[in-house]
């Protein structure tokens, strides 16, 4: 669909999953963007942990923090709180 017709998603319908580990300094750094920009917007957020998910440890074990939106990788290591916001309303 082009552009031009494509509805803007209302932030409320998003979903932000910020990927950890317990002791990264990283992950706690980005996790207070992720609260502070999200409860801002009233985005729903989640936590997942890769010492409890293989899966998530091989696909994202050397670039946590990871953050997805809404299932997409948006970013990792160091979380903008600018550019999540951007991402989220636009």
């Amino acid at each position: 669909m082009s552009p031009l017709f494509r509805r803007k998603a209302d932030p409320r319908e998003r979903l932000v999953t910020l990927i950890r580990k317990p002791g990264c300094h990283l992950c706690d750094d980005a996790q207070l963007v992720v609260d502070k920009v999200c409860g801002e917007l009233g985005v729903s957020w989640e936590h997942k942990d890769i010492t409890e998910d293989r899966d998530l440890h091989d696909k994202y074990w050397e670039q946590i923090p990871v953050v997805l939106i809404d299932g997409e990788q948006h970013t990792f290591w160091r979380v903008n709180e600018e550019r999540l916001r951007r991402a989220l309303t636009d």
